[in-house]
């Protein structure tokens, strides 16, 4: 564990995802979460993240801030850097997070953009 990460704020973290009946604890609880325990262990949370962030560059809460889900995506993709091209869920994640970013650069500038059909609209950003 890195000397600067409280050990009770990740004691605290693991509690909330053993507490969590699922797996994966979605956005919003799940950025804090998974960012947190990213920097003790990035290989054991790093696809979980990404995928947490990327789904929150979907929500409705960023809809309008293209800057805010370009910032989210480029947190997902920094993320899977460290994820092994063999891992079973690294190509799906990548993917969603490629996807989103194309869909970015293809809408005009300073244009809003709305969330993707069928994207979950829970989550916020940072």
């Amino acid at each position: 564990m890195e000397m600067n990460t409280d050990r009770d704020l990740v004691l605290r973290a693991r509690m909330r995802l053993l507490s969590h009946d699922g797996r994966v604890l979605h956005a919003p609880a799940g950025l804090a979460v998974y960012r947190l325990l990213f920097a003790v262990s990035p290989q054991v949370y790093a696809t979980r993240l990404a995928y947490v962030l990327e789904e929150s560059s979907r929500s409705a809460q960023v809809a309008h801030l293209p800057g805010r889900r370009r910032a989210l995506l480029q947190e997902a993709l920094a993320a899977l850097a460290v994820v092994p091209a063999h891992h079973p869920h690294r190509a799906k994640v990548l993917e969603r997070v490629a996807a989103g970013l194309r869909a970015l650069e293809a809408a005009p500038q300073g244009a809003s953009q709305a969330a993707p059909q069928g994207a979950p609209q829970t989550g916020a950003g940072r």
